[in-house]
C-alpha cells in the first residue's frame, strides 16, 4: 500500500534496535483518513472468506480492527491483557511475548464470545516476531475457530514472524512490509507488493459497504 510506505517514510522514526516508531499516525495518534483506507484495502483483501469475527489484541490493533469489523458487519473481539472484576474464569488464555516491550503478557477471551463456529480474521497494526499473532492462533485452536486471514498494516519483513505464518500456511497480507532499515542513514526499505487498490480496481471487484454519514 503505498499510501502507507509514504507515510512510514515521511513521519516514522527509527530507534535503536531496529524499532520504527509509527506512534505519532497508527498506534498512539491515529491519522483516522489513513486507517480507513487501510481498513478498506484489508476488508478488499478477504472479502472472499466467510468472516465472522475480527480478533485482534489491545491495544493499538483495536483502531484498524474496528474499521475493519464494521466493513465485514461482524463483531470486533479483543484480547485483554488485564482480567477484571466483571470476567469471569471461563476464558481461553495464552501467553505473549513482546518485542518491542520486552516483556510477556497473559492475554486471555472470554469463552463465551469466541464459539467453535467463528471464522476469524486477525487483525493487527505491527508484525515483527509474531509472537502475539501466534498467541491470538492459539487461542482460536482452543476455541476451535476457524482462522480464515491475517490483517497486518506493518510488517518487519527482516524478522521471522511473517515467514513463519506463511511457512505455516496462513494466508497473511501485510500492507507494508519493510525489508530493511538503515539506522545510520535513515533508510527504510519496502518489499515490492503489488498496490491492493490498483489490483482490486484490475480484477473488477466487487464494491465494498459504504459507512453511514449522519
Amino acid at each position: 500500500m503505498k499510501a502507507l510506505e509514504e507515510r512510514i517514510q515521511k513521519d516514522g522514526q527509527i530507534l535503536p534496535g531496529n524499532v520504527v516508531a509509527i506512534d505519532n499516525f497508527l498506534n498512539h495518534q491515529i491519522d483516522t483518513a489513513l486507517c480507513r483506507k487501510m481498513a478498506d484495502a484489508i476488508y478488499e483483501e478477504f472479502q472472499d472468506e466467510p468472516v465472522t469475527k475480527i480478533l485482534t489484541i489491545e491495544a493499538s490493533g483495536i483502531a484498524l480492527a474496528t474499521l475493519i469489523a464494521r466493513l465485514f458487519n461482524a463483531p470486533l473481539l479483543f484480547a485483554k491483557k488485564t482480567k477484571s472484576t466483571n470476567i469471569h474464569h471461563d476464558i481461553y488464555e495464552t501467553k505473549v511475548d513482546s518485542y518491542t516491550h520486552g516483556d510477556t503478557n497473559r492475554v486471555f477471551v472470554s469463552k463465551k464470545y469466541l464459539p467453535s463456529t467463528d471464522k476469524v480474521l486477525i487483525v493487527d497494526d505491527f508484525l515483527a516476531m509474531g509472537e502475539a499473532t501466534r498467541g491470538l492462533i492459539d487461542i482460536c485452536q482452543q476455541a476451535e475457530a476457524e482462522v480464515v486471514g491475517i490483517g497486518i498494516a506493518v510488517e518487519k519483513g527482516f524478522q521471522p514472524g511473517g515467514k513463519y505464518l506463511r511457512d505455516h500456511g496462513h494466508r497473511l497480507k501485510s500492507l507494508a512490509i519493510i525489508d530493511a532499515i538503515d539506522e545510520e542513514s535513515g533508510i527504510i526499505t519496502f518489499r515490492v507488493q503489488d498496490d491492493l487498490t490498483e489490483l482490486c480496481a484490475k480484477k473488477a471487484l466487487p464494491n465494498k459497504p459504504s459507512f453511514e454519514r449522519n
